[in-house]
């Protein structure tokens, strides 16, 4: 069935509080998506073939992409950026940072910082703390909780041999940087059956205070398990003690190949990023699995807003990894799975990812004024910012 659709809308409210007005012609039954928001003129934006879902690159871009926003401390370079967050303020940003590299073996610097609306240094610590900072969670108390997901490569190891007690933990931190709790032993790598980590990509905390940590990072490009194969989702009581975890290596509801982002949902739900297996799997806090949903396609960082508004980042897609879909920003409804825009990507000389074209951030965050924050590896560093524009009509 066609339909023409008409909708006004301002972008702060389209993308704080999601309110669009419509006016569709042809009828058809609606669905809405946050804050009640009617989204029929374009719901669900993706197709169905086969029981596929067909490659989104296609939906509005309401965003100005601004690449190389913020400063680092004494006005060092970027180097790579997956973990990212917003303050409990909605303004400030934080960010761990791979020490001007993809790396931090070796490196005095600190690496997590705290910019200002403007991409200021506010604050900054945790220097030698990481090899390889990857996902940050930033808690109802305002501490920091940043995951490092590898050891010392046995190179770095031979250059830097005190790095040998670094890697495979998560650290949380105070807003001063005070070190509050590690979870796993640094420098061990766990084998998926205990409290000792594997390569944690993601922490996040509960509303009860327990803690979910995400593991392992060298799945995704494995057909079959081996030995040291990791992929789990791990839980945590608030002081650290280990509870138990579910999931393992596979392709099945409840498998994983690189969970590798994490989020709540307003209803309670946890969403994992499966990268390897390009699709969000949904379970409730107790591991049962609910939902998967592929229309968001292969995902490296998420963030569901207290709308239910779901900002799914794709640093990876190309022929080699998820053929036919490009890399990008897809934002849609963590309610209904509707997916409503999609970002492109941008720009890059050398591609990310599984190559085809340029490059997108693994991390993503969202500020209380709809901005929206991109964290770059590879061929791309440092950060892109993502600022809402006005679109006085779109017709769908």
């Amino acid at each position: 069935m066609s339909r023409q659709a008409y909708c006004s809308f301002t972008a702060l409210a389209l993308l704080v509080t999601s309110v669009v007005s419509c006016a569709v012609e042809g009828g058809g039954p609606g669905a809405s998506g946050a804050m009640g928001a009617p989204y029929a003129a374009y719901a669900p934006g993706y197709t169905m073939e086969g029981g596929v879902a067909q490659p989104v690159n296609h939906l509005p871009n309401p965003y100005e992409t601004v690449r190389n926003w913020g400063t680092l401390p004494n006005g060092r370079p970027w180097g790579s950026v997956s973990a990212l967050e917003v303050d409990r303020d909605g303004m400030h940003l934080w960010v761990a940072e791979r020490c001007g590299t993809n790396s931090c073996a070796g490196s005095t610097v600190d690496v997590i910082v705290k910019l200002d609306p403007a991409g200021n240094v506010v604050t900054s610590f945790a220097a030698g703390r990481f090899i390889w900072p990857h996902g940050m969670h930033v808690d109802a108390d305002g501490n920091i909780w940043v995951t490092d997901a590898r050891s010392a490569s046995a190179s770095e190891l031979q250059q830097f041999p005190g790095e040998a007690n670094k890697g495979h933990a998560v650290y949380k931190f105070s807003p001063t940087g005070e070190l509050l709790l590690t979870l796993g032993t640094p420098g061990q790598r766990g084998d998926g059956t205990g409290p000792l980590l594997a390569e944690p990509n993601d922490v996040i905390t509960a509303p009860n205070g327990d803690i979910y940590v995400a593991e392992a990072h060298s799945g995704q490009g494995l057909e079959e398990a081996t030995p040291t194969t990791v992929a789990r989702i791990s839980r945590f009581s608030s002081d650290g003690t280990y509870i138990s975890s579910f999931g393992r290596f596979g392709r099945a509801p409840g498998e994983f190949k690189t969970p590798h982002s994490l989020a709540w949902d307003s209803q309670g739900r946890l969403f994992v990023a499966d990268r390897g297996n390009n699709r969000i799997q949904i379970f409730d806090r107790e591991g049962t699995f609910i939902q998967e949903w592929k229309q968001f396609s292969r995902i490296s960082g998420m963030v569901i807003t207290a709308d239910d508004v779901l900002y799914a980042i794709d640093s990876e897609s190309g022929p080699e990894r998820n053929p036919g879909w490009r890399k990008g920003l897809r934002i849609g409804s963590a309610r209904t799975g509707e997916v409503w825009y999609y970002v492109p990507q941008h720009d890059s000389a050398v591609p990310s990812g599984g190559g085809g074209f340029g490059a997108m951030g693994e991390g993503v965050a969202v500020d209380g004024a709809g901005n929206v924050y991109g964290g770059e590896v590879g061929s791309v560093t440092g950060l892109t910012k993502f600022i809402p524009r006005l679109v006085a009509r779109a017709a769908h």
